[in-house]
């Protein structure tokens, strides 16, 4: 499992999600959601929650702590949801872990990606992985990029 948490942090999460809003001394601030031009406000390495609002500063310690916790948080709840998951190989993990934090685990509950995987359907999960590229109704090339890389990690 480290290798896999090490693969979705390092080779997909923090690329994808990226440290915006870097100020001069290292921390960060909040930035509106690209689809929105608001709410979500996203802080470090695409961090979110009730407590982010448009003048929220982290350090950049404070970034990367929230980063494990969210990323532990998601990898609990895809073992939960689909226990079969962890015979997968690390590059899958990390792909489903990344989709994950992108996207939700609502997002994931409900989705035939999700049925896919638990059918160890690599094949049709990295397809079904391709259509979740939208924010708001609208096609934006970073998450079509993200879930390319994504459905690479999953074949």
């Amino acid at each position: 499992m480290n290798e896999a948490l090490e693969l979705a942090i390092n080779v997909l999460i923090k690329p994808f999600e990226g440290y915006a809003r870097k100020m001069p001394d290292g921390g960060c601030c909040a930035y509106p959601d690209p689809a929105t031009g608001g709410d979500p406000w996203t802080i470090g390495f695409g961090s979110t929650g009730s407590d982010i609002r448009q003048h929220t500063v982290w350090t950049k310690e404070q970034a990367e702590d929230a980063l494990q916790a969210h990323v532990r948080y998601f990898v609990s709840g895809l073992v939960k949801l689909s226990p079969r998951l962890l015979s997968a190989s690390p590059r899958r993990i990390a792909a489903v872990i990344s989709w994950a934090y992108n996207l939700g685990l609502g997002n994931y509950r409900i989705s035939t990606f999700k049925k896919r995987i638990d059918a160890s359907d690599w094949s049709s999960a990295a397809e079904e992985c391709l259509k979740w590229n939208k924010a708001a109704g609208r096609v934006l090339p970073g998450l079509t990029r993200r879930r390319q890389a994504e459905s690479m990690m999953m074949r």
